[in-house]
């Protein structure tokens, strides 16, 4: 499922307090999804690394109580009153006898002499057996006893994510060029493409990093291969017409006709695009490719709202719409 399904189903699980398993491969955003899933529903998120557990810390320690029995002590990090979301990530990850541990927890909401409070939902996460990441197989009966999802990475929504978060539009058009290297797991490399390394790779760029070792830096967020073809795109990138000639003479400066560079265009400009400058930006825009300008114009109004409300968004709108979803 795509980013977006997932959320809404998280939803669901969420209000119906059905614990559910999220699974996904290593680096493609699970935390991020259950992070922005909280974040929207405006509720507390706690989150417990399973695999940093030892099998007594969900029950807690023993102490001898008043009346002279032994009674446990609830450990800080299980809640204890309100609503929100109990996320045990990197659940399969934990060793057989934690697992074992949030049998109870997971079910009936309790373990030993603790009770979950009721506004409180379950979501947990983790690798599946297939990436060889660090797992132990969860035991049948824990399995049962959630709702499994799997999250699929999908270019597009990755893409408008990263717009709003700010990543590199450097990355962002590589990516939409390259769609196929958003997301290339390989169990027997020490870096790979994934949504989290190719955001390494955008902190790499705003560090102004020296381009002598730019190539070596690259290779260490997302392998070789994938490195190789960005700095190549890069180096393209840099040399693409300059974005303020752009604007300041929008009817005359070149179009650029391979498509990478038409990328790489339409995405600097939807990150230097204003309610300001915007008519100056769909003049330019009406000279490339419809696809090329739907994408850039998407982008500009995902990361500047104000956008939607000049003269040259609405006449590129109505321009434009028999291609607007």
């Amino acid at each position: 499922m795509k980013a977006s399904a997932i959320s809404n189903a998280l939803r669901t699980l969420v209000a119906a307090r059905q614990p559910v398993f999220l699974w996904g491969g290593p680096g493609i955003g699970k935390s991020a999804v259950v992070n922005q899933l909280a974040s929207i529903l405006k509720i507390t998120l706690q989150d417990v690394r399973a695999l940093l557990l030892d099998p007594v810390d969900l029950r807690g320690l023993p102490f001898l109580g008043q009346d002279g029995r032994s009674k446990w002590a609830t450990p800080e990090f299980l809640p204890q009153t309100g609503s929100g979301i109990l996320f045990l990530d990197e659940l399969n990850a934990a060793p057989a006898m934690v697992q074992a541990s949030c049998y109870q927890l997971v079910l009936d909401r309790k373990v030993g002499e603790y009770t979950l409070p009721d506004g409180w939902a379950i979501i947990a996460a983790g690798n599946r057996d297939s990436d060889r990441a660090v797992t132990t197989r969860m035991p049948t009966p824990l399995r049962n006893r959630f709702v499994h999802l799997e999250l699929e990475v999908d270019v597009q929504e990755w893409s408008e994510w990263a717009v709003q978060s700010g990543i590199r539009p450097e990355v962002i058009a590589f990516l939409r060029f390259r769609p196929e290297l958003l997301s290339a797991f390989d169990r027997d490399a020490n870096a790979f493409p994934s949504p989290r390394s190719w955001e390494f790779v955008s902190r790499i760029l705003d560090s102004g990093a020296d381009q002598s070792v730019e190539h070596e830096l690259f290779a260490g967020a997302v392998g070789t291969g994938a490195a190789t073809e960005f700095s190549a795109f890069l180096r393209m990138f840099r040399e693409l017409p300059n974005i303020d000639a752009i604007l300041l003479n929008p009817l005359n400066e070149p179009v650029p006709e391979n498509a990478a560079a038409q990328y790489a265009v339409a995405s600097a400009l939807a990150r230097c695009a204003s309610d300001i400058n915007f008519d100056r930006v769909c003049l330019y825009l009406g000279r490339m490719p419809t696809e090329f300008s739907v994408l850039s114009v998407r982008d500009a109004s995902l990361r500047e709202p104000a956008i939607r409300h000049t003269a040259g968004y609405t006449k590129w709108a109505i321009d434009n719409h028999h291609v607007l979803a």
